[in-house]
């Protein structure tokens, strides 16, 4: 499953539109590397968000076929890490 695709489905990004911003904007990144909305998910891939103050490390568990319950969305990752910044420490990041 494509990277936007899966960011949308697993309810990390609300939209595709918006999931294939963030990686055209190099705000994510596939196992330490910038990735292109198209790039292939696997399970086992860590997958890092900047998303405005938050930036956000999971480990990709599962890919599923289409479409899943908003119930069983998180199941498809695991949250490693997450980071809350302060306005102040954003002011670098606006282009």
């Amino acid at each position: 499953m494509r990277l936007d695709k899966w960011l949308k489905v697993s309810r990390l990004i609300k939209r595709r539109t918006v999931a294939q911003m963030a990686c055209d904007q190099n705000r994510v990144y596939v196992n330490d590397r910038p990735a292109k909305s198209s790039l292939v998910v696997k399970a086992g891939d860590m997958v890092h968000l900047e998303l405005g103050s938050r930036a956000l490390t999971v480990k990709v568990l599962t890919v599923p076929g289409g479409a899943v319950p908003a119930q069983d969305a998180s199941s498809l990752y695991e949250l490693i890490e997450e980071i809350r910044r302060q306005a102040e420490v954003l002011e670098w990041l606006e282009e």
